[in-house]
C-alpha cells in the first residue's frame, strides 16, 4: 500500500467527500469569473466551505438548485451537448444501487448512454479519456454521493471500514483536484 492510499484510507468518508465538494466550489468560482488560474479567493472559498462543511455551520446546496441548471440545459445530452437520440440516464447507475429518481437522470445520448451503461460517473469520465466532465454535472453527482452516504450512515466511518464494492460509486475516484479553470466548463 502506498503512501496515498494508506492515507485515503485512513480518511472519514466525510472529510473525503467534503473536501472535493470545496474544491469543486473552488473551480465552480474561478470559471465563473473567467479565471485562468486559481488565485486567494478561490482557496479561501474552498477553505471555508470544507471547514463549515466539517463543523456543521455550512450545508452543501439542495439538488432543487441543479435541476434549474437541468432544465435551462434542456434536451440535449449533458455529457457531449448532442440533441440526437437522447435518453434518460442514470448518474448513479440504477444496477450499482442508485435510485431510480428524477434527481439521478439527466439526459444523455444514445453513443455517451450506452458507453457509461453501469459505470460509475467518474470510472466512465477516465475511461472516455476525457479530463472533466461540466462541473454541473459533477455537482450533482457528488451531492447524489453525499446524500447516499448520509442515508446509509457511512459518512462518519473511515474509508476502510466500508466494502467498496457494495456502494454505488467509485468512492477513490472522486475527485479532489481539478485542472486550471480555463480548462473546465460549468455546463
Amino acid at each position: 500500500m502506498t503512501k496515498t492510499e494508506f492515507v485515503f484510507k485512513d480518511l472519514m468518508v466525510k472529510e473525503h467527500l467534503f473536501y472535493a465538494y470545496a474544491n469543486l466550489a473552488m473551480a465552480h468560482t474561478a470559471v465563473d469569473k473567467n479565471q485562468t488560474k486559481y488565485d486567494r479567493f478561490n482557496y479561501i472559498i474552498r477553505s471555508k466551505l470544507y471547514k463549515g462543511l466539517l463543523t456543521g455551520t455550512m450545508n452543501i446546496r439542495t439538488l432543487f438548485d441543479d435541476e434549474k441548471v437541468k432544465l435551462s440545459v434542456g434536451t440535449k445530452c449533458n455529457y457531449c451537448n448532442s440533441t440526437e437520440q437522447l435518453a434518460l440516464d442514470h448518474i448513479l447507475a440504477q444496477k450499482l444501487g442508485g435510485k431510480d429518481i428524477g434527481d439521478n437522470l439527466i439526459y444523455a445520448c444514445k453513443s455517451c448512454n450506452s458507453s457509461k451503461g453501469k459505470k460509475d460517473l467518474m470510472e466512465w469520465m477516465i475511461f472516455k479519456g476525457e479530463d472533466f466532465l461540466p462541473l454541473m454535472i459533477i455537482r450533482r453527482y457528488l451531492k447524489l454521493v453525499i446524500t447516499y452516504c448520509q442515508e446509509n450512515n457511512l459518512m462518519d466511518l473511515k474509508i476502510s471500514e466500508i466494502e467498496l464494492d457494495k456502494i454505488p460509486f467509485k468512492l477513490v475516484l472522486i475527485p479532489v483536484k481539478y485542472p486550471t479553470p480555463d480548462k473546465l466548463r460549468l455546463i
